[in-house]
């Protein structure tokens, strides 16, 4: 697959190199002259230019990329990428690095595929570790493994079931749960999960397609 990340500061660095290691084709967008360096000295393809500038995602590749991360500092320049990419057909994940007002969070959110707080994910690990939790299942992450969120239906066997009992194909883990329209946090033992809830699970890629079968429903397939 074709991606583009937009920024190449620490969260769009490794995102790149793990789409590498994967197999994918990366090219970054940097507006800072150092960093479109660094990302080229790093074998990526860099344009350099600010991710809100149609002009320069077009030249990084738009038109053939699968999807478009906006992973700088800058919530506009990332919410800008990410309207332009949408425009264009493409996958669009957006980072936000604070806890925004719901009502703006929920401006965003419905604008893009998928938001991600890189520093809500570390919250989330070190709440974990701090109430006697297994940090595993954030320390663990590989290249070999991959995050998603998934959509709970209210036709899902696992509705009504709390949600750290589940048992996911090849030992997929939930880290993470929120009900609908709200952020995502660490789930209580008591948390049971209901129709328009969303899962964060970590997975071996090759089983990514499975898991959202278990936890939808559907068929291997639909859920790819």
């Amino acid at each position: 697959m074709q991606f583009l990340i937009v920024g190449y500061g620490r969260v769009g660095r490794r995102t790149a190199e793990i789409l590498r290691s994967e197999g994918h084709n990366v090219t970054i967008v940097e507006v800072a002259p150092e960093k479109a360096e660094m990302a080229e000295a790093d074998g990526f393809d860099a344009v350099e230019g600010s991710g809100d500038d149609e002009s320069v995602l077009m030249e990084a590749g738009l038109e053939t990329a699968d999807a478009v991360g906006g992973l700088t500092g800058d919530l506009h320049v990332n919410y800008a990428a990410c309207t332009i990419a949408g425009g264009h057909g493409c996958r669009t994940v957006m980072r936000i690095d604070e806890d925004y007002r719901e009502e703006i969070y929920d401006e965003y959110a419905s604008h893009v595929d998928e938001v991600v707080y890189p520093e809500r994910l570390g919250a989330a690990g070190a709440k974990t570790a701090l109430l006697g939790g297994d940090l595993n299942v954030l320390a663990d992450l590989t290249e070999t493994l991959t995050a998603a969120s998934v959509h709970i239906p209210a036709d899902s066997p696992h509705v009504g079931r709390r949600v750290v009992s589940l048992e996911l194909p090849g030992n997929a883990r939930v880290y993470a749960h929120g009900r609908a329209n709200e952020p995502m946090t660490i789930p209580l033992p008591q948390t049971e999960i209901r129709g328009g809830d969303s899962v964060a699970v970590v997975a071996e890629q090759d089983v990514l397609a499975e898991v959202r079968a278990e936890l939808t429903g559907a068929d291997a397939e639909t859920a790819a």
